[in-house]
């Protein structure tokens, strides 16, 4: 049973920066596609940040420039960069796992305030 295990998140001012860090049991950061995704109150979970076994990544477009998604095989972690945050990046941040099976953290509390 993978694990996965979200940290770094709380609260920020608006252009602040903050690190999300996800760290894996198992081997599975560098054999799975790797993704964040977060839910806002009353919103659907949408996709944030992804990058691929082969390492292509790709952002929602309300994050690209200022997110960066990034893999360390070597401590089975995966990290999003948050820089120049806003307001509406506030939610809950999830890390995903997929690999045949879809695996999730259990969230991690992102606030920013204006």
């Amino acid at each position: 049973q993978v694990q996965l295990v979200e940290s770094g998140g709380g609260l920020v001012q608006a252009g602040g920066s903050l690190r999300l860090s996800c760290a894996a049991s198992g081997s599975i950061v560098s054999i799975a596609t790797m993704g964040w995704y977060r839910q806002a109150p009353g919103k659907q979970r949408e996709l944030v940040a992804q990058v691929t076994r082969g390492g292509s990544k790709n952002y929602a477009v309300s994050v690209k420039g200022r997110f960066t998604i990034s893999r360390d095989n070597a401590k089975n972690t995966v990290y999003l960069q948050m820089n120049s945050l806003k307001p509406e990046d506030t939610a809950v941040y999830y890390c995903n796992a997929d690999r045949i099976v879809s695996y999730w953290g259990q969230g991690i509390q992102v606030t920013v305030s204006s």
